[in-house]
């Protein structure tokens, strides 16, 4: 007869989640890098979310402590990788992103472009033509240790300044030949131009930016150490979360959980999970918490399935293309979302009820996140039916909310 599998209760994620993702105001950590480690990656697809994911998590955050990090300490970097997603990523596990999930990208990439460059009668040989803008490309970069917008590039390299239209398929242009070279890892976004909430990165060659880089990983390896470090941070979660979540195979990420000696465990709704070997003891409830979460805030967009903290409140959070929008949080579970009015102030809009305190506890974060924004305006392409929908918040509770917890 075989062993049951350990139960892993939703309750007992959602304190999982409070306390990796430093989201409890005793959870929260010293910089963006450590809140960048917590979470494996943060979402980089709009610049601005960067910033509020590190806000929602680092302890006295200004706005100057994420450009160091990325600017001057050089600890985090963007990298195209996971789903063809925009990650921020610590520094040290480029070099597992690299030959694995961005490599996978930069195929399919390279793939598509190459017929198409022949297709639209550019060239008759589309790989070779890359390869030739790589080599134009990294020649003006060289002597550029400050690098050059998309924009310089395109002048200084006549061959990419223009607008590859091949029957039957989307336009690409230079963004979209410099986003796959950095899949590649053969340049990266180094110095901004621009400031918060929009920074503009230039373009530079990796070894320009990136002093005594490791040599990169074998593709397995690289999966294996993503796949560990999402573990930590997220699990318990399905396979299915994971493939998604990596946008690679069932058959990758069941080796990366053989190599890890992942143990199954069963989740609520009769799921199964896995997590990684001894980290299989239950992490202690939280006292109350609250936080107010970015568009594509890599908390929301952790899991293919979110059951577990979004209740029945997914249509209103996702968009139809499952892009999550801004979200409020109590005790781990996704309550409703945040918007900004005309003259920037945060206001919290509520999917159901919640108790009184809580509620007040979620005010104090707008208050707080108003003044932190100072009157910055975050612009989105991601806004979720919630967002758009100004349809008054259900009443409150009075559920009780410990005082100690209510100012996080």
């Amino acid at each position: 007869m075989t062993n049951p599998l350990r139960h892993i209760s939703d309750a007992q994620r959602r304190a999982r989640l409070a306390t990796r993702h430093a989201l409890t105001q005793s959870n929260r950590v010293a910089s963006p890098a450590a809140a960048t480690a917590a979470m494996t990656v943060l979402h980089a697809t709009e610049p601005a979310t960067v910033y509020l994911s590190c806000w929602a998590r680092v302890h006295g955050l200004q706005i100057v402590d994420v450009d160091v990090a990325f600017l001057t300490d050089r600890t985090l970097m963007k990298q195209l990788a996971m789903r063809r997603t925009l990650f921020v990523f610590p520094r040290d596990l480029l070099p597992a992103a690299w030959p694995s999930a961005s490599a996978r990208v930069a195929r399919s990439q390279r793939s598509r472009m190459a017929k198409d460059l022949v297709r639209a009668g550019i060239t008759n040989d589309g790989n070779n033509w890359l390869d030739q803008a790589q080599t134009d490309i990294a020649a003006v970069l060289a002597n550029t240790p400050n690098g050059l917008s998309t924009q310089e590039i395109r002048r200084r390299v006549p061959r990419i300044d223009a607008t590859i239209a091949a029957p039957g398929a989307e336009p690409w242009s230079a963004p979209q030949l410099l986003t796959y070279l950095g899949a590649t890892a053969h340049i990266v976004r180094g110095v901004h131009d621009g400031r918060f909430p929009a920074p503009r990165p230039r373009w530079t060659l990796t070894g320009n930016w990136l002093d005594n880089t490791s040599a990169p990983w074998t593709a397995p390896d690289g999966y294996r150490e993503l796949v560990r470090r999402w573990l930590h941070a997220f699990g318990p979660g399905t396979e299915e979360d994971i493939v998604w979540w990596l946008g690679a195979t069932k058959t990758v990420v069941r080796d990366a959980l053989a190599e890890l000696d992942a143990v199954p465990v069963s989740l609520d709704g009769d799921g199964r999970g896995w997590l990684l070997p001894g980290d299989l003891d239950d992490v202690p409830t939280p006292d109350p918490w609250v936080a107010l979460l970015p568009v594509l805030d890599a908390t929301t967009m952790g899991w293919k399935q979110r059951n577990f903290f979004l209740g029945n409140h997914a249509t209103q959070v996702f968009d139809n293309r499952g892009n999550a929008g801004t979200t409020a949080w109590v005790n781990g579970s996704v309550v409703g979302c945040w918007v900004q009015d005309d003259n920037a102030t945060v206001q919290v809009r509520l999917l159901e009820h919640v108790a009184t305190p809580a509620r007040q506890a979620l005010d104090r974060e707008g208050a707080r996140l108003t003044a932190w924004l100072d009157g910055t305006q975050i612009g989105t392409g991601y806004k979720s039916p919630a967002m758009k929908d100004p349809a008054p918040a259900p009443p409150s509770t009075t559920t009780p909310f410990p005082s100690d917890q209510t100012n996080p």
